[in-house]
């Protein structure tokens, strides 16, 4: 089949369009062909051999794809050929075709298309656990999210609207304000002031009339993370998603005494593996919002799959809005 290939751990120039074996369908797998596979940050640390889990090479990356069953397993009860599903895997979904377990794998709604539901897989998951599952929101508080247009951030604020609170969308620029703003986002928080230990939390607490946020969702690490942990409010919640900025930052433990404050980390991943019904049962409440209207993914690009190695390399170099998506038609 033809798939993007890693002969070598590297930069995503290195990849190349050739062609790797069938995969094996297990007793209790589904195989796909695949019409759409997302581009996500994990995909470029697997690529360049960053990732915590790192598969043999040859292989192809690649953590979401949609697209068609054409074949199942003899034990698979739940999916059938011709079914149109999403699938999590840990790699692969950069090719034509992807086998996968029947418990990753989930029929998607008439109204949604293949690139839609490749793009709302794993940031989507990961925005949502982190806001549920980690942060324990409930409706009508409020949540400051870093990287805020980024895959997880842009579907985070979509995903706090939607469920009845408050999203503040931490960005760099005009232009990343403009589309969170349209996103759903309650305001924005500039993170790029001369002095963001006071900036960010001056900004939050002008939007929450003095009180801070309940809930921090931080991609970015570094400054960024040490600013916003001083903006949030009594008995706030911090969830640690990831460190695209660069810096893993270190927390004073003092200051978590001070203001009661809490701190958790979210690797999505684990889930799949230990709780796959908790996984399901997400999906499902996140095709609900998709068919109400709530959440839409923000498509930033729609490239061949060809052009894997392009789609990292902006990924890579801050240049991307929302989600890319990789094709195979």
């Amino acid at each position: 089949m033809k798939a993007v290939i890693v002969q070598e751990f590297g930069e995503p120039e290195a990849l190349t369009l050739g062609t790797l074996p069938d995969p094996e369908v297990g007793a209790h797998d589904v195989l796909i062909e695949v019409k759409a596979a997302a581009v996500n940050y994990p995909d470029l640390l697997v690529v360049r051999g960053h990732y915590q889990v790192l598969p043999a090479r040859p292989f192809a990356p690649g953590k979401d794809a949609a697209g068609i069953v054409v074949a199942v397993g003899k034990n698979v009860c739940q999916l059938a050929p011709g079914d149109r599903v999403m699938a999590h895997l840990e790699y692969g979904a950069y090719a034509h075709f992807v086998s996968v377990n029947e418990a990753s794998c989930f029929r998607i709604p008439d109204v949604m298309c293949f690139k839609d539901a490749a793009a709302m897989g794993l940031v989507y998951q990961t925005a949502y656990f982190a806001l549920v599952e980690r942060g324990s929101f409930q409706a009508g508080e409020t949540v400051l999210v870093t990287g805020a247009t980024g895959g997880v951030g842009s579907a985070a604020i979509q995903i706090v609207k939607g469920l009845g609170g408050k999203a503040l969308a931490g960005v760099r620029s005009d232009a990343q304000a403009r589309l969170a703003l349209e996103q759903g986002a309650y305001a924005v928080i500039d993170l790029l002031g001369p002095d963001l230990r006071e900036t960010v939390r001056g900004q939050v607490r002008a939007a929450t009339a003095g009180i801070g946020a309940d809930v921090l969702l931080d991609t970015l690490g570094g400054d960024v993370f040490d600013a916003s942990m001083r903006a949030l409010a009594w008995c706030g919640r911090a969830v640690v998603i990831g460190f695209a900025a660069g810096r893993i930052p270190e927390i004073k433990a003092n200051y978590l005494l001070v203001k009661n404050l809490s701190v958790s980390g979210l690797q999505w991943s684990d889930y799949r593996s230990r709780q796959p019904d908790k996984v399901k049962a997400v999906q499902e409440t996140l095709f609900q919002l998709y068919a109400a209207g709530a959440i839409r993914p923000q498509i930033a690009g729609v490239l061949p799959l060809s052009q894997a190695g392009e789609a990292l390399a902006s990924l890579r170099a801050g240049n991307v809005s929302g989600k890319l998506v990789l094709t195979t038609t």
